[in-house]
């Protein structure tokens, strides 16, 4: 009865309630994401205030006996009551102010979340065309440009083989998420059962599905996201760190052996805005070496399937009528006369001896070069067919079936597509040439678009993740090397 009516004084001078007391249908206006009420530190922030206060003197438990003590009882002083009330209001009062902020910073978040959301989808819609005039680009190519920039800026300053870090995982995850959705409606309708009807009347009902591009692309895509994803995320404790180039520091960016301080190997010039790797002074060992070759390999069979299934939806996007007006009138004057000899007088033409033999010393001449090819190859291909009365290129496509194979046009425009297949083999760094960004630029088909980029920001993860491997492999070679 005592404790009983000590708790009713205590009530009586000013307790509150702690949010643990409050029912539970209450809960959920006080509960925020990422705090709870009823976690560890609330309790130990209010016992902090009352049972540890200065107003009470310590009670020895092994004290305690049947009969009442005067001694073992903490003295009250006057005041020391309404002292603790308030003092445990004022604790109270704290925590109510710390759920308050965790409220507001959750509140901020989501409201940045939802600007950014309507400021892309508002983009969307304009078509890139803030004036609203109209004279924007069509959707595909809001699709495309977006999932390019969101790539830039989750990956563009990832010059490491390291972690993604959280918001920027979080931020790839959610916006490729929302670009992505718009694939779940496209779809492709087709004959799933017939009925017949009494009058003899065939019906046949038809339902929908995703188009077969998508089906087989998107999901592949996804799981190469992943991967990818994982093999960074497989570098955490690593043997190697990475320090500005020309620091003298071994432990530069990171915390290296103490003590030990070399040169820095250096790296070729084209790579100069590149962190350098560094490793131990007696190189890496043999478990993180083989663990380098495997996540190469892997980051290797990555980029391959990336490529491919990018060419693949370039292939099948329509090329448009612009790119063919300004095509010459013959493939000589695309190549010039001593690749168009030998490839017209050649009985067995081999695309690899003829790169050979030109000596390319530079990415920006095989560049030229591939567009020069391919040229000439869809020239021929014209000529070819332009004995039918067809302007379309996806009649013209179709009929490269029906032309004499023995035609001099066919044979050089089967030509140039093989010595085209061997430069890109032979560079597969090769930037897109002038008719693959024509065809990014005027596709109007959302879903092609979509793969197209998707797959084209992978592929170029997929690279440099297997040339930051490299770079720590060559690293790891030279300094091994050096010792030995």
């Amino acid at each position: 009865m005592d404790n009983l009516s000590n708790s009713d004084e205590n009530y009586d001078l000013g307790y509150q309630p702690s949010p643990s007391s409050l029912d539970q249908n209450d809960q959920s206006t006080t509960e925020t994401p990422g705090y709870s009420t009823f976690s560890g530190d609330s309790f130990a922030y209010c016992r902090t205030n009352s049972e540890t206060s200065a107003f009470s003197e310590p009670i020895d438990d092994q004290s305690c006996s049947s009969e009442p003590s005067p001694s073992c009882w903490p003295s009250l002083k006057p005041g020391g009551v309404h002292n603790q009330a308030v003092l445990t209001r004022l604790g109270m009062k704290q925590h109510k102010n710390l759920v308050d902020d965790h409220k507001l910073d959750d509140q901020e978040a989501l409201d940045s979340e939802l600007e950014l959301m309507k400021e892309r989808f508002a983009k969307l819609l304009l078509g890139e065309d803030m004036s609203g005039s109209g004279k924007g680009v069509c959707t595909a190519v809001t699709v495309s440009n977006s999932i390019t920039n969101l790539y830039a800026t989750v990956f563009g300053q990832n010059l490491r083989l390291e972690p993604l870090k959280h918001e920027k995982r979080a931020m790839w995850k959610r916006e490729m998420d929302c670009l992505l959705s718009v694939c779940d409606y496209i779809v492709e309708f087709i004959p799933t059962m017939s009925q017949n009807l009494r009058d003899g009347t065939a019906l046949e009902v038809m339902t929908s599905r995703p188009r077969a591009d998508i089906y087989i692309n998107l999901p592949a895509l996804r799981k190469l996201d992943t991967m990818l994803i994982e093999i960074l995320d497989s570098f955490r404790d690593t043997e190697f760190w990475y320090a500005e180039q020309g620091s003298m520091s071994s432990n530069s960016g990171r915390s290296g052996p103490s003590g030990s301080f070399r040169k820095i190997v250096q790296r070729k010039d084209e790579k100069w805005w590149l962190p350098v790797p560094c490793v131990p002074p007696e190189g890496l060992s043999e478990k993180a070496r083989k663990h380098l070759r495997h996540k190469r390999d892997c980051a290797n069979q990555i980029h391959k399937a990336a490529m491919a299934i990018n060419s693949s939806i370039l292939a099948e996007i329509e090329i448009p009528d612009t790119y063919m007006a300004t095509l010459p009138k013959s493939g000589k004057a695309c190549l010039g006369d001593s690749i168009y000899r030998y490839m017209y007088t050649a009985d067995k033409f081999s695309p690899e001896h003829l790169l050979d033999c030109l000596n390319i010393a530079s990415e920006h001449e095989a560049l030229e070069l591939a567009d020069r090819v391919e040229a000439s190859m869809y020239t021929w291909r014209r000529k070819a067919c332009m004995s039918h009365s067809k302007s379309s290129w996806d009649m013209v496509k179709d009929l490269m079936s029906d032309t004499d194979r023995s035609d001099k046009n066919h044979i050089m425009a089967e030509r140039a597509d093989s010595l085209l297949f061997s430069l890109k083999q032979k560079y597969p760094e090769l930037s897109q040439t002038s008719l693959d960004t024509c065809k990014i630029q005027y596709n109007r088909d959302v879903g092609q678009a979509v793969l197209e980029s998707y797959s084209r920001v992978l592929e170029g993860l997929a690279f440099n993740i297997v040339a930051w491997i490299e770079d720590v492999i060559f690293v790891d070679r030279s300094v091994r090397s050096q010792n030995h």
